[in-house]
């Protein structure tokens, strides 16, 4: 059969007590149990983990462990003859591994996760990481999302006010925790759903606000949506594209009060068709107008 040297999976020396195989072997639990652990094998050294602690644990097995004298991890051996005599009752075990010699000795080496040796350790649950997709209209006004997660079925409470991006943590509603440790967290991370109309900045809205060339130039009332409901503003004589009508307050709420505000951006916008009066109007008034739009193409010229 193969050796396994029981010392050196648990990190210590030979001699060690009692107390620091228990500390060895939970340190160890700790970091490769495949509930906590992401790294490949982790399942598989942490069953090696609990089969050293399960031997060296044990007055008995540590003692007929001890019997087999010292050898290379891996290397083929045979137990001495006194170790034959005194535990194995002169019985074939050329087949057999280590692990399986001492469980046919009746010392069972335990699988369950998070025990070992009947010593039960606190394990934290599993944290669950999980997206939300929310509309514009339930970031406004809070809203609840359903998740299954390690413990089954979970509803969240998303206050309103999150933004796009943001990573929420609700603690102890992960998977439940084993031997007394705590449960996981969830960690919600909240995306928002494209609308029609809105553009979230933060906690700002941003709308594009179409308007004429005569209700840019001479200024108008026009109404314009929000999250809760239209309002009228004022647009001034002598409006440019780009332009932004901040109305304050008229954005997402602020966990911690307040809300952002919404920013219309005007755009000047032409009707697709012009009848024979609009085009005379038009004529009319570029022959009127003094306005020149490129001052920066004139008074020079480019070379090339």
């Amino acid at each position: 059969m193969k050796f396994k040297d029981y010392y050196e999976t648990l990190g210590i020396e030979r001699g060690a007590s009692d107390e620091e195989i228990k500390k060895a072997y939970r340190r160890l639990a700790r970091q490769h149990h495949p509930d906590i652990s992401k790294e490949p094998g982790a399942e598989d050294r942490f069953k090696e983990i609990s089969e050293a602690y399960e031997t060296l644990s044990d007055p008995e097995k540590r003692q007929a462990y001890d019997g087999l004298g010292r050898h290379r991890p891996g290397e083929e051996f045979r137990p001495p003859p006194e170790w034959d005599t005194r535990f194995w009752q002169g019985q074939a075990h050329q087949e057999v591994d280590l692990s399986e010699l001492f469980e046919q000795m009746g010392f069972r080496t335990s699988q369950r996760r998070g025990q070992a040796g009947g010593a039960e350790f606190p394990i934290r649950g599993q944290d669950v990481e999980a997206v939300a997709r929310l509309s514009l209209d339930e970031v406004a006004h809070g809203t609840q999302v359903t998740l299954e997660g390690p413990g089954g079925t979970v509803r969240i409470r998303v206050p309103m006010g999150v933004t796009d991006g943001e990573r929420l943590r609700i603690p102890g509603r992960g998977g439940p925790g084993r031997g007394g440790g705590p449960d996981g967290d969830v960690y919600l991370h909240i995306q928002l759903l494209p609308h029609p109309l809105f553009r979230p900045v933060g906690h700002d809205l941003y709308l594009e606000l179409p308007v004429t060339p005569w209700e840019a130039a001479l200024g108008a009332e026009i109404e314009l949506p929000t999250l809760d409901g239209r309002v009228r503003v004022t647009v001034k004589p002598g409006a440019q594209a780009g332009q932004k009508l901040r109305l304050a307050g008229k954005g997402l709420p602020k966990r911690g009060g307040g809300a952002g505000d919404l920013y219309g951006v005007l755009q000047l916008v032409m009707p697709r068709e012009i009848s024979e009066r609009e085009q005379e109007l038009y004529r009319e008034l570029a022959t009127a107008s003094s306005f020149q739009p490129r001052p920066q193409f004139t008074g020079g010229t480019t070379d090339g």
